[in-house]
Order: structure tokens, then C-alpha cells, then sequence
């Protein structure tokens, strides 16, 4: 073909290596070599096949898929036995961006896991506690900066990430949240977070909805969040730490999380810089006393910035931050007919795809 320059094996090597980890080759800290861990890969599930859907393989350009049957029926199945269904999976991977299977419809995407065994929210970004317990007149812990705090949510019944948020009753203070979430594999007690990093198997984005005006009322019992926090969105795509490149360090992902509402910005902050608990640190204080299975998932927190520049992945810090600059919060929570989208790119590419949800009233 004219124009085509012949290049050898180590400058095609490289250049995948380029491809995969960015500059410079990959460090001990990345994980194995490109040959060892084969394409990046994107995992979703479709709507079909039951309750926890048919898993699926996606390209890399997020245009085709093809089905894993033959490898897992469902995303938790391939979390089961990860170490045989990885490789196979990768495989898919490499067909799919090779031009092999069909078109991909996100609206027939379920979340990646419809249900989860479990599903454990952390708070790791100090700037968003400080300001949410403002807002309900609560004092941060004296462990802030010490000791993790998580809840555990509803793992039983998950949004995808077109599905409708409900809002029963305007007067519970419907907000969205836009986190990070790591997917597990098997983790056993006592994981430390020196030793965390092969147990995170996926990551995604979430939007966990809140209904703020619920939550004085039940932590007044001193027994945690119920009521006030109803089903989560779960964005199209789960991805091996590997797809994320270099923005994937330490335990926490490099690069700015856009959240929209009625389509301006709402906030882009940074999730990696003020993580202040990575999710290493996460899997060791959940783990101090008991082991986790496949498919847990375990959230981040709210993703928050001190720079207001940065602006808000969900409206109770605005809403603080109107409160301390004029004594009064003038941004109300979300009402029905309000779209709320959630995304993460790395320069054009939208990793996790889009979460995309109206308000619907009911």
C-alpha cells in the first residue's frame, strides 16, 4: 500500500505499550506486562436474559459489542470465577475492536450489575462532609481525617443509566450524587490497603440519589441512613483499571468527573487530588472485620473540590455554599422533568459512558 512504512516488532510493541499505559513503559506499580494482560477491556450488560441481564464486551470506540456467553452469562457470573473468565474476556475485547459484533444500543444497557450482593458507599472527600454536615447543623467527626466513613445502601434493585430517577415527594429533597465506584472481586478480612489494589477488578461512575430532607430525621436514631437513600444509577460501562491508563494511581482515578444539569454544568471537580481516603484505604476499613464476595461494590463519595471553581457533583453543596456566602440557599433540589447526566472523558473518549436521567414524578 503506498504510504505504508514497514515497522518492526519492538516499535509496534511499544507503541501499544504507548497505547495502553501512556508514556514511558509500565512500571511495577501498573501491574503485569502488555503481553501478560492482554487488551483493556469494557464490560456492560444488556437487558435481556433475566434478572441480572446478558453480559456483554464492548469496543473500544463504545460502537459494537459482542455477546460473552461463551465466557459468563452475567457480569457477577465472570466476577465469580474472574481468573479463568479475564482472559477470555480480554479476547472478546480484541475481536470487538477488530470490527466483530453487533451495534451497540445504550439504551438497551441495564447497570453493569442489575443487583449486587452488596453495595458500600464511602465518604473519602473530606470537603464534601464538611460541607453536607453544614447544611444539616452537624459537627464532621472527630475522625475525619482518620477513619473512613461508609454506609452500607440498597444493592437489591439498581438503575441503569438511562432509567427515570422516581420522585414521590418533592418535599423529600430528591439530589443526585456523582461518584466513582470500584467493582471487587473476592476480598478476604483483614485486606490491607498495601495489599487492595488486585482486588478491585472494575470501575465505574454512579449516581447515588439521596433524599436529603429524610436523613436528619433517621441519623437522629443513630442507626444510619434508610429511607433517605433510594436506588442507585449505575453508568453504561465497567472498565479494567487498565483502560484508565496512567489517571488510575494509588487507588483513586486522575481526571475530572462532568456532571450536567438541565444541560449546563453542573461541577467538574477532580476526583483524584482530594481523595483523601483512596479506595485502598477504603478496602482495608471495610475489611477490618469481615470478608467481602465478587461483585461488591464500593463507592467513593460524592466527588468534591474545595476550589467553587470546580463546581458540585450534588446540590447540598451548593446549596452550603450559598448558605455561607449570602445565609441563604436559593438552589432547590431537583424537581420532575429535570435531566441529570454524569460522564468521564479522557481527552474525547467517554469512558463509563453517560448516565442520563429525568426526573419522573411517582
Amino acid at each position: 500500500m503506498p504510504g505504508l512504512v514497514w515497522r518492526d516488532a519492538s516499535f509496534v510493541t511499544a507503541s501499544l505499550e504507548r497505547a495502553l499505559w501512556g508514556p514511558g513503559p509500565p512500571s511495577k506499580g501498573k501491574g503485569p506486562a502488555l503481553a501478560e494482560r492482554g487488551p483493556r477491556m469494557r464490560l456492560a450488560t444488556l437487558r435481556e436474559g433475566g434478572r441480572d441481564g446478558t453480559l456483554v464486551v464492548v469496543s473500544a470506540d463504545g460502537a459494537r459489542m459482542l455477546r460473552a456467553g461463551e465466557v459468563a452469562p452475567t457480569m457477577q457470573a465472570a466476577l465469580d470465577r474472574w481468573d479463568d473468565a479475564e482472559p477470555a474476556l480480554r479476547s472478546l475485547a480484541a475481536r470487538a475492536d477488530a470490527g466483530e459484533g453487533e451495534p451497540l444500543d445504550v439504551g438497551a444497557l441495564h447497570a453493569p450489575l442489575p443487583r449486587a450482593y452488596e453495595w458500600v458507599d464511602g465518604s473519602a472527600y473530606i470537603n464534601h462532609v464538611v460541607l453536607v454536615r453544614k447544611a444539616r447543623n452537624a459537627e464532621p467527626p472527630a475522625t475525619l481525617e482518620t477513619d473512613p466513613l461508609v454506609y452500607q445502601g440498597g444493592s437489591g434493585v439498581l438503575l441503569a443509566p438511562t432509567d427515570p430517577i422516581p420522585l414521590p415527594d418533592p418535599a423529600w429533597g430528591l439530589d443526585f450524587e456523582a461518584e466513582i465506584v470500584c467493582i471487587l472481586g473476592d476480598t478476604p478480612r483483614g485486606t490491607t490497603a498495601d495489599g487492595a489494589a488486585p482486588y478491585i477488578k472494575l470501575v465505574t461512575l454512579c449516581n447515588d440519589v439521596t433524599l436529603r430532607n429524610l436523613i436528619p430525621a433517621e441519623l437522629k436514631k443513630g442507626f444510619g441512613f434508610f429511607q433517605g437513600k433510594p436506588a442507585t444509577a449505575f453508568a453504561p460501562f465497567a472498565v479494567t483499571p487498565d483502560e484508565l491508563g496512567d489517571v488510575w494511581r494509588d487507588g483513586r482515578l486522575h481526571a475530572q468527573l462532568r456532571t450536567t444539569l438541565n444541560g449546563g454544568l453542573a461541577g467538574d471537580p477532580h476526583a483524584g487530588p482530594e481523595m483523601h481516603f483512596s479506595f485502598h484505604d477504603l478496602i482495608q476499613h471495610i475489611a477490618k472485620t469481615r470478608a467481602f464476595t465478587a461483585g461488591t461494590l464500593l463507592g467513593s463519595g460524592t466527588v468534591s473540590n474545595a476550589d467553587p471553581e470546580r463546581g458540585v457533583s450534588c446540590l447540598a453543596e451548593r446549596r452550603m455554599r450559598e448558605i455561607i456566602a449570602t445565609g441563604n440557599a436559593t438552589t432547590r433540589f431537583l424537581e420532575a422533568g429535570d435531566r441529570v447526566t454524569i460522564e468521564l472523558r479522557l481527552g474525547e473518549r467517554n469512558v463509563f459512558g453517560t448516565i442520563d436521567q429525568t426526573v419522573e414524578a411517582g
